[in-house]
């Protein structure tokens, strides 16, 4: 499976920004698929993840972030609300074949808030 991953940028405190991941050379619909996230300094941390109806958080982005998918498309999503300057890292989408761990990675998007 390979991922890529979009759509980082620089935002502002309070702002939005909409991160993609598009899938390729697997069967989409059979991963939980993921974001994770690695500031400076910091270990990667996991930030959301979706199966086929579940959704999960860290805590951190709760009520600000969500996550979804569109299997038809192989695509996977993170629309990012009420950003935080602590919210800047590089994000990473992740594939886990179910039962498997985080097997697939993407090269990571920077996501940048300023303050």
């Amino acid at each position: 499976v390979q991922l890529q991953a979009s759509g980082g940028g620089l935002a502002q405190a309070g702002g939005s920004l909409r991160l993609s991941c598009a899938a390729s050379g697997g069967t989409f619909s059979n991963y939980v698929m993921g974001w994770f996230r690695q500031a400076p300094g910091k270990e990667r941390e996991f930030v959301a993840l979706i199966g086929d109806t579940l959704t999960d958080y860290v805590d951190s982005v709760e009520g600000r972030f969500t996550i979804s998918r569109d299997n038809a498309k192989n695509m996977v999503y993170l629309q990012m609300d009420s950003l935080e300057p602590e919210d800047t890292a590089v994000y990473y989408c992740a594939a886990s074949p179910i039962g498997s761990g985080w097997q697939y990675w993407g090269q990571g998007t920077q996501v940048t808030v300023s303050s």
